[in-house]
């Protein structure tokens, strides 16, 4: 399974990119009907310290799934969004297991 990571106007670090991809995948490993996942990183232009944005979007066959989640730091966005992503597609296999 692929999982792409895109930050926008910066780069991030090594570390952030494998507590990603860890994230996304051991998500993945539980759900056969995942194709691939985006991760798209960007910084709200707020004053605020909650200006850490993470898009997480989960491609099936034949639907996406995405999720967006705003906190102090990426990985807490991450662990939102994943969260989120987790009862979506318990959603998803529910209503196509039909």
């Amino acid at each position: 399974m692929k999982v792409m990571i895109n930050s926008v106007h910066f780069k991030a670090d090594q570390k952030l990119e494998e507590f990603i991809t860890q994230k996304v995948e051991k998500l993945c490993a539980k759900y056969s009907e995942v194709i691939s996942a985006e991760v798209t990183l960007k910084l709200d232009n707020t004053d605020t310290p909650e200006n850490k944005i993470a898009d997480i979007r989960l491609v099936l066959r034949g639907d996406d799934l995405y999720a967006s989640k705003q906190s102090k730091s990426f990985e807490e966005s991450v662990d939102a969004g994943i969260d989120a992503l987790k009862k979506q597609l318990e959603k998803y296999r529910g209503k196509n297991a039909k």
